[in-house]
């Protein structure tokens, strides 16, 4: 029976993608480092830090990986600020409040800073509907390695097998099956060559894995 749902957030709950793409760039130019875009695509689902600390090995950077990371979250804070136009992707709203209608605990289980999960939380008022926030900034270790899922499977207070990860990146995907929770992939537009091989689902439409759809498949 499925009793809990561990939702990423950039690119499942919010289409913030973009927003992480104009902070990480103007960074780049900050430091001046060049990065490519296939390089780029390879940090998608990855902690800020995680991904600084390549950032200071491969191109040699004397800043330190918090100085890098703390450049790149003031950009993202001004854009996010300043970007009226960012809302929750089409349907997760109405999916997030079914799950809830129906007794399912929700927890998120995001790479993001917790600052900017809180960010996200209050300007959407979804506090209410979630139980548990994790931040894979707080971890020890990053997204592929399962850590942030197998602790917020505890913080749902269910065990891996009633749980579902939401995910949109090969790196998250890669965590939850390691993790041994059955995965969904939402394929999201904005999160590019990424590879779903691995999880249980894919999906393009948040409808497709509604209460009624998905519960079913955990008999």
């Amino acid at each position: 029976m499925l009793k809990a749902v561990l939702f990423d957030m950039d690119g499942v709950i919010v289409d913030t993608e973009p927003l992480h793409h104009k902070a990480y760039f103007a960074m780049f130019a900050e430091v001046n480092i060049e990065v490519s875009d296939a390089l780029y695509e390879s940090f998608t689902g990855r902690a800020t830090m995680s991904i600084c600390n390549q950032l200071r090995n491969d191109f040699n950077l004397f800043e330190t990986s918090e100085t890098l990371a703390a450049i790149k979250r003031k950009h993202f804070k001004h854009i996010f600020e300043n970007d009226a136009e960012l809302s929750l992707l089409d349907g997760v709203l109405d999916l997030i409040q079914d799950y809830h209608k129906n007794g399912l605990v929700l927890v998120v289980a995001s790479s993001a800073s917790m600052d900017n999960i809180n960010q996200v939380f209050k300007r959407f008022n979804l506090d209410r509907y979630f139980t548990a926030k994790l931040s894979g900034a707080d971890l020890k270790s990053s997204k592929p390695h399962p850590e942030i899922f197998i602790k917020a499977a505890q913080a749902s207070g269910h065990d891996p097998k009633y749980c579902m990860v939401i995910e949109d990146s090969t790196n998250g995907i890669t965590a939850a099956k390691a993790a041994d929770i059955f995965c969904v992939a939402y394929y999201s537009p904005n999160s590019k060559n990424q590879v779903y091989t691995l999880a249980d689902k894919v999906i393009s439409h948040f409808s497709d894995i509604r209460f009624k759809e998905i519960e079913g498949l955990f008999l």
